[in-house]
């Protein structure tokens, strides 16, 4: 009996989620999670948020960890709640000893709260599947876990989240093979390939699409921390190729939630929303999801915020002492309405179409900035494609229209948020739809070479029984923005230095040039990865040949390090999260 399954995780910035395919004799169930908000809300996602106990012990995930928190933060500031962590990730250093802080400044190890986060979701994952299949025991299951990040996150991040995963239960040393890391913009791209004309709209008008092979297209993933861009181009039986390293920033739905929030402590007066959100939490952190829900509707119709109980009482207590509430902004409205047969007040904010798109104007500035440099490098694009959560914004699918349409077809599918699950899950079934990739910096390997005065520098000169060496000479591998297929590897062929070489040492780097001769010249990062293979039978002394292979076209990077004589292999992910210290090994190599 055939028996697998796919999960994939999509570990947002704000909002978290899990879809999966279970597949018995050739039958599927596919399910995105549904996940509910107060009020009995339906939603695909959950808050990215997760609580510890005073002894970092995981409590809650979710909706559940925000609610909890807020219900005892006014009485312990012992707990760690965090929220937007994954941002932490972004271009900085990252290694495995990473510390972040909580919302409340308290440290903890990255490690300990991203694994958590992603073993609450596996569990999640496992009970609800044993929900669905009760007559199936889930152990019999060939499981492979998709795990998304951004396609902008360096190459550490991404081995980052790969050992939080380990950690975290998805998989072993011995099963990590049946962990995908997958970039969220290129799952969008496989999963709109296979969506229908009346998938996509465009302010609710369903347009049609043709994504036959030679179409070019950009996908524009715009979440809550990053916006992620990618382009691709269909090819001769469905795959995709890569055109364009991918782009984009961090200016994504946060960017925009913070400004609106800066512009509500400038409009009401002497700090009373930083009290608001000092003694109730919890309400204001209601409100933020009302602006969020807020923020995506149609600015053309007058749409208007309601304040809760706490936040009108305030109001109510400043009015009564004859103090002034709020700055008057243009664009920001405040007033009291009473109800309809009821002596009670509702409390409403009403912001003006000019004023929301105010908060969006930087996101907007480096969405179109990076669509003009891929646009003028690209002049065959057919379509645009918007994802990601913000995405369901009418401000930026009318901003992007507005300033492309005259280049490419706007389009947005109908549920933005639910592309990347199942795009991920696909990508589980099949990784090789990604036919190439760009390359994102030029890798090179460390060498030596003869010796030869009039090329190379004299401090460079290493003296060995079969005459002098070259050291430190940086091989190429392969340049950046090449063209790198799904499992091509670039192939090199290295000798030992001295006839009794027992084993032979490999140290890789990486640079944003496309040329360099010495692995310590400007611009070199390194070593940024290591391996070292065994080379037992030393018959043949210098003659002996050992083969590197590097593979580049996944997602990841992978290396293999052959003796062509004793067939003796060592594999090694590069390891981005250990420092490697600089220094030459005693087993060095030169180029055959």
């Amino acid at each position: 009996m055939s028996r697998s399954c796919i999960v994939a995780i999509d570990f947002g910035t704000a909002y978290s989620g899990y879809s999966f395919c279970l597949t018995v004799n050739q039958q599927e169930v596919q399910r995105v999670k549904r996940w509910g908000r107060g009020g009995g809300a339906d939603t695909a996602k959950t808050p990215t948020c997760i609580l510890f106990d005073e002894n970092q012990e995981f409590m809650e995930f979710g909706y559940k960890a925000r609610d909890k928190f807020y219900e005892i933060f006014k009485n312990t500031n012992t707990y760690f709640y965090f929220k937007d962590f994954k941002m932490e990730l972004y271009k900085q250093t990252i290694t495995k000893d990473l510390v972040i802080k909580d919302v409340t400044k308290k440290p903890m190890s990255a490690m300990k709260v991203f694994s958590a986060a992603l073993h609450f979701l596996k569990e999640d994952a496992l009970k609800t599947m044993d929900k669905e299949t009760q007559d199936l025991d889930l152990d019999l299951l060939d499981f492979t876990w998709v795990l998304t990040v951004p396609a902008i996150w360096d190459i550490p991040a991404r081995q980052f989240m790969r050992e939080a995963a380990e950690q975290a239960g998805l998989v072993s040393a011995s099963t990590e093979d049946k962990l995908v890391i997958a970039l969220e913009p290129e799952v969008a791209s496989i999963r709109c390939k296979h969506l229908d004309s009346e998938d996509f709209m465009m302010n609710e008008v369903p347009v049609k699409i043709n994504l036959c092979p030679g179409t070019q297209y950009i996908v524009v993933d715009c979440g809550g921390g990053t916006i992620d861009i990618t382009v691709h181009e269909v090819l001769e039986g469905g795959d995709l190729k890569e055109l364009h390293k991918a782009s984009g920033n961090n200016k994504g739905g946060r960017l925009v939630d913070r400004k609106f929030t800066q512009c509500m402590r400038q409009f009401f007066c002497d700090g009373l929303w930083e009290e608001y959100e000092r003694e109730h939490p919890r309400e204001a952190q209601e409100f933020m999801e009302d602006f969020i829900f807020f923020r995506q509707s149609n600015p053309t119709h007058v749409r208007q915020l309601d304040f809760y109980k706490e936040f009108k009482d305030l109001v109510q207590q400043k009015q009564s002492r004859n103090e002034n509430v709020f700055n008057p902004m243009v664009g920001m409205t405040f007033h009291w309405t009473k109800q309809p047969n009821s002596e009670s007040y509702s409390a409403k904010l009403e912001i003006s179409k000019r004023k929301m798109e105010d908060f969006y104007h930087e996101t907007l500035i480096h969405v179109t900035d990076c669509l003009h440099e891929i646009m003028s490098n690209h002049s065959a694009i057919s379509y645009i494609l918007l994802v990601g959560g913000l995405s369901s914004s009418h401000i930026l699918r009318e901003h992007v229209k507005r300033e492309f349409s005259d280049h490419a077809e706007v389009m947005c599918p109908k549920n933005p948020q639910e592309v990347i699950l199942k795009g991920a899950v696909m990508f589980g079934q099949d990784q090789s739809v990604i036919a190439s990739r760009k390359s994102a910096f030029t890798y090179g390997v460390g060498s030596c070479r003869k010796f030869n005065p009039s090329k190379h520098k004299p401090e460079k000169k290493l003296p060995t029984s079969s005459g002098d060496l070259c050291t430190d000479i940086f091989k190429k591998l392969v340049e950046i923005d090449a063209d790198v297929d799904w499992k091509e590897a670039s192939e090199l062929f290295f000798c030992p230095i001295e006839g009794n070489q027992k084993r032979v040492g490999f140290k890789f780097y990486r640079t944003e040039r496309k040329n360099v001769t010495y692995v310590d010249e400007w611009g070199v990062e390194g070593p940024i990865s290591s391996c070292v293979l065994d080379s037992p039978d030393i018959t043949k002394g210098l003659d002996r040949v050992f083969k590197l292979e590097i593979f580049f076209g996944s997602t990841e990077i992978t290396a293999k390090a052959t003796d062509i004589e004793s067939e003796s292999t060592v594999s090694v992910k590069m390891d981005f999260l250990t420092k490697h210290e600089v220094k030459t090994f005693t087993e060095l190599s030169r180029l055959n």
